[in-house]
């Protein structure tokens, strides 16, 4: 398997590990082809024996690969080596959000909003190219050193849940939709629903719903109605309380439908906290029957030519355990759908032109019946008449039946080779279907949302600038950068230009704050932020040396502002000191001393080979060259795990030992040389040690003490000086033992 120092593809050096999940490790490693830091996500053994498995994670791994976003931890590349797969990730130094949640008890609630607006964005460029994280949850979210909200793992949950890969692996029962723990499927509005469930977390500081059993888990997110964020922090306002509260609705027609809409709202409680804006839909529309759209059937059409090409053989109804363990009749009848679009609460627009024609089919059916006998039928008399004409609706009935089995994806799949959906009416143009030319749809005077998703529909690149104006209300298009109506090549980058209202937003100083503080002001004010970095030899690191626009600047909500941050002083290259075994503050020195920067993690492990508070873990590897002011975090030991321990050591005799001679050797608890675990005096080397049943301790330390010869001058009364054989007691360097845990 992996090893420090190793190469893989003769391209990355392997320089330490970094972390470890249910899943993978993680490894920090040097592209040497590029001279960049980066992370590698190493596959398990069990995970990479399994054929199927890897094939998959590959083809997840290189779709997410396309994904290149600031709240995205991007991926670099994918590949195998020497029996197990990796995939190569952008290096992010940082904290997951699950460990901050838990650092700071829970979050603020501008905070908690300024990160999950980050974490939708992030969300939002995945949907836009078709890909579902399907395991939104705090532990995939890190929060770099300069305050930038990122989201890994895209693909892998996706390739885990389609091999059957337990929960137990994934750990999100608690984060996951109705719709996954039911039966396995996922879409966007599944992501919104996690997402929903870790806002929860960041305002309260617990998830929604606890158990014993991941089971048990599970079936509260079919059946307990989700709390409120305010039961347990009062103080949270009442519209972002119902956004939460819209983002994990049981139903996926009740939720926000897009990210972008949830985005919208999120920006708008910043502002208006306390207003209650959000439009939360009719709990009796989520069963009721409605009617395709064109929109709905293009957007379908796309998403299942997109699935059908990605993954041509996978299975809509996959599940992930719980669907076979709790079966539907245990739900206390209800019914969640597993499809965005479930076949029993759609139905396909009707056509005003099939009764005559089924008329004139009937007319005709019945004299044909006359000249030539019916066949035997379980049907009702005259059924069989329509034989022929009445082929094109059975067909219609067999496909809808099948629906209600495999999904509405299905339906389409088979719809676009059947003409399904063309029946009954003249085939419109499909413009999205065209050859690379696609027509620009007219956006002037919607929302912001509803244009990105006429945009996104039509398969163009949008991006969105704000400007102030006093004609068009706050939030709706002024205008594009392409002419609506025209003709353009499909993926073209199209600019939709918003009112931020007729005010616009003011421009906080953020002159002096950190970079991660800076962020948040300007985030919450609804502006981007674009960091520059130089070295100044006044300013300390991470600090905020200029802003542009300057403070008090009256801008357009979503206006870049540009903040340069110090780097400190010019860097130069040290070589990491190695502060394993050393106390803490022995640590700091030596790294203070070597020009570089430190942050201990709150979380202590066991060791076996350092004594508790002694340094036991660093994140840069001794002796590699890193730049100064270089950040080092290290990780403090808390001695050995609990168990029993045996020694079994041979003590070799010291170089310089006189045979024959009589030497005391004495084994001490670990370091403790006020406390021997064994000693004994003997003239005889070598000398074995055996000892069993020790109890927590991991290692001892061995000293031994033996005379020694040396040859010294001696001067007598007459000044005569002549050499003597002395003899004297010598202490060899302590020398560590490792124990062996049996227990």
């Amino acid at each position: 398997m992996v090893k420090i120092g190793m190469m893989v593809a003769d391209r990355y050096e392997v320089l330490d590990k970094v972390g470890a999940g249910g899943m993978s490790d993680v490894y920090r490693a040097k592209d040497h082809k590029l001279n960049r830091f980066v992370a590698i996500k190493v596959l398990k053994q069990e995970f990479s024996e399994n054929t199927e498995f890897r094939s998959k994670f590959r083809m997840e791994a290189q779709a997410a690969a396309g994904l290149m976003h600031p709240n995205i931890v991007n991926v670099y590349d994918v590949g195998e080596e020497s029996g197990f797969s990796y995939i190569v990730m952008e290096l992010v130094e940082g904290i997951t959000l699950k460990k901050y949640i838990e650092k700071k008890a829970r979050l603020s609630v501008k905070e908690a909003v300024s990160i999950a607006i980050q974490v939708a964005r992030g969300i939002e460029a995945a949907h836009n190219n078709h890909i579902i994280h399907r395991d939104i949850k705090p532990q995939n979210i890190i929060i770099s050193k300069e305050g930038k909200v990122k989201v890994t793992d895209f693909g892998i949950a996706k390739a885990a849940t389609s091999n059957t890969i337990t929960s137990n692996v994934m750990g999100s029962v608690h984060y996951t939709s109705p719709e996954q723990v039911r039966g396995g499927f996922s879409d966007e509005k599944s992501d919104i629903y996690s997402l929903g469930i870790t806002l929860f977390e960041m305002l309260t500081g617990r998830v929604p719903f606890n158990g014993e059993t991941t089971v048990a888990v599970a079936i509260q997110h079919i059946q307990e109605p989700m709390p409120s964020p305010r039961d347990f922090v009062p103080e949270v306002p009442v519209s972002v309380e119902q956004i939460v509260l819209k983002c994990t609705e049981k139903s996926p027609d009740l939720r926000y439908q897009s990210a972008p809409e949830l985005i919208e709202d999120l920006k708008r409680s910043l502002i208006s906290p306390d207003e209650d804006f959000v439009k939360r839909n009719n709990k009796e529309l989520a069963g009721a029957t409605r009617d395709f759209t064109d929109e709905d059937i293009k957007r379908i059409k796309k998403q299942a030519r997109f699935k059908n090409e990605l993954d041509p053989v996978e299975e809509t109804n996959a599940n992930d355990g719980y669907a076979e363990e709790y079966p539907e009749d245990k739900y206390n009848g209800e019914q969640y759908a597993t499809d965005p679009y479930p076949p029993e609460t759609y139905r396909e627009p009707e056509k005003t032109n099939r009764p005559s024609k089924n008329k004139e089919n009937r007319k005709s059916s019945s004299a044909n019946h006359k000249k030539k006998p019916a066949k035997k039928s379980s049907k009702k008399k005259g059924s069989s008449s329509k034989a022929n004409s009445g082929l094109e609706m059975l067909t219609t009935v067999i496909v809808v039946a099948a629906a209600i089995i495999v999904g509405i994806i299905f339906i389409y799949i088979v719809g676009n080779a059947t003409g399904l959906f063309s029946l009954g009416k003249a085939k419109e143009p499909d413009v999205i279907q065209s050859a690379e030319q696609v027509q620009v749809p007219e956006v002037k005077g919607l929302t912001e949302v509803a244009a990105l998703e006429a945009l996104n529909t039509a398969g163009f690149k949008p991006s969105v600038e704000y400007q102030v104006s006093t004609e068009v209300s706050q939030g709706e298009v002024i205008d594009i950068s392409l002419a609506e109506g025209s003709m353009a090549g499909k993926g073209t980058p199209v600019t939709v230009f918003v009112s931020s209202g007729s005010e616009g937003v003011y421009v906080p100083n953020v002159i002096g704050k950190t970079q991660a503080e800076a962020t948040v002001m300007l985030e919450n004010e609804g502006i981007n932020v674009k960091v520059e970095k130089t070295n100044s030899t006044k300013i300390a690191r991470g600090t905020v040396i200029s802003q542009y626009p300057k403070e008090d600047s009256r801008v357009a909500r979503g206006t870049e502002v540009t903040i340069t941050v110090s780097l400190g002083e010019e860097m130069q290259d040290v070589d990491m000191p190695d502060i394993r075994g050393k106390s803490e503050d022995e640590a700091i020195a030596l790294l203070v001393e070597n020009g570089l920067e430190y942050e201990a993690d709150t979380e202590q492990e066991y060791s076996e080979l350092y004594a508790a508070g002694q340094v036991c873990y660093q994140n840069y590897s001794p002796g590699v060259t890193v730049s100064s002011g270089t950040e080092v975090k290290y990780r403090l030991s808390k001695g050995p795990e609990p168990g029993i321990y045996n020694c079994s050591y041979t003590v070799q005799a010291p170089p310089d030992y006189i045979p024959g001679s009589e030497a005391n050797i004495v084994l001490y608890n670990m370091e403790d040389l006020s406390s021997p675990l064994w000693q004994v005096k003997t003239n005889a080397f070598p000398q074995p040690i055996t000892l069993s049943g020790l109890d927590s301790v991991s290692y001892g330390t061995l000293i031994i003490n033996y005379p020694v010869s040396t040859v010294q001058s001696v001067t007598d009364g007459a000044g005569n000086v002549t050499q003597q054989t002395v003899t004297e007691m010598k202490s060899s360097e302590p020398i560590k033992v490792p124990f062996t845990k049996i227990q």
